[in-house]
């Protein structure tokens, strides 16, 4: 396991503290979904078990072997249960139990927790004992988008490792690489917001119809079509994503409505119909319902808001409006 093209230099860093045994027991690392915080911390991890570890784990040892296997005895995964957002407190309590055990591998005990922002206030709290007290060769890593959102107790007991938007020059080989010949890696590298693992998944074919699809709706919108009949038509399931977009394009409506400037416009196939947008709202109003978006999907994302479907309808509602008025 490595990390990615673009972490080398904070990789260098992590495995230089290590190797001089001041890497602290806990770790944070955070930055927006698609920037790489899981593949630097499994290769973290896979190292930090690795009997025989060079610039990266061996790949060979018995421990290399456990871990690719998909178990290592030394390992605790923590993250939300199926069908929930939320990290609750019967897990911690494993965690709890888990670093008061001796190692079975006589090596380290790693925890990787993730996304460290879903654990509710229960949970949270039982993990300070264990980051306050971990014992001997342990290593906590937490992974987080918005680490804001996490307890500052939590956030206090570990050394933060904020993870930053790469270098187009830095991602873009990879991306190229991981989408194929054929593919414009620049065009979706900008579309993310110059997120490589973001770009990928969105160049996906199910992301792409599902684009394409909103797309469509946005220009039925601007038609003036019936929103709560357009949002029937899409996937409940995919409406943090929905919103995703969402969120995108008004940003981008914003950045055109202010500057005029489409080289800041971060969807560039979308500008016809941004431009028609643009003739029917004020930039204030996209500044509400940007707002709107932002919150009803922290509330989604956050499991506060049980109904989806009812969160795309009032949002699709609003759109309509602007681009009516």
């Amino acid at each position: 396991m490595r990390p990615l093209p673009w972490q080398q230099s904070l990789w260098t860093r992590l495995t230089g503290l290590q190797e001089a045994g001041r890497l602290p027991h806990a770790l944070l690392l955070s930055g927006p979904h698609g920037v790489g915080k899981q593949e630097l911390a499994e290769a973290l991890l896979a190292r930090t078990l690795c009997r025989r570890p060079g610039e990266v784990a061996c790949g060979e040892c018995h421990d290399c072997r456990m871990l690719l296997s998909g178990y290592h005895p030394d390992l605790l995964r923590v993250s939300p249960a199926e069908k929930s957002r939320q990290i609750r407190i019967d897990p911690i309590r494993e965690v709890n139990h888990f670093v008061a055990q001796t190692a079975q591998q006589g090596g380290y005990r790693v925890i990787l927790l993730q996304p460290a922002e879903a654990m509710n206030v229960a949970a949270a709290n039982a993990l300070l004992k264990s980051l306050e007290e971990p014992g001997e060769r342990t290593l906590f890593i937490l992974l987080a988008d918005v680490p804001s959102r996490m307890l500052a107790t939590i956030r206090s007991r570990c050394q933060h490792w904020p993870l930053g938007v790469p270098e187009a020059s830095a991602c873009l080989p990879w991306l190229s690489d991981a989408l194929g010949e054929g593919d414009d890696g620049q065009f979706w590298l900008r579309v993310s917001g110059g997120l490589p693992l973001l770009a990928r998944e969105l160049a996906s074919s199910e992301s792409r119809a599902l684009r394409q699809e909103l797309q469509e709706l946005f220009d039925a919108l601007v038609r003036g079509s019936e929103p709560v009949a357009e949002a029937s038509r899409l996937d409940r399931q995919a409406v943090d994503r929905i919103l995703w977009y969402g969120i995108t394009w008004l940003e981008d409506l914003i950045r055109l409505g202010l500057s005029g400037d489409t080289e800041r416009v971060r969807n560039l196939d979308l500008l016809p119909l941004y431009r028609q947008a643009t003739k029917n709202a004020r930039v204030q109003d996209w500044f509400r319902l940007l707002d709107y978006a932002r919150e009803q999907r922290r509330l989604l994302v956050t499991g506060s808001n049980p109904n989806p479907q009812l969160v795309l309808e009032a949002w699709l509602v609003r759109w309509s409006a602007l681009l009516r008025s």
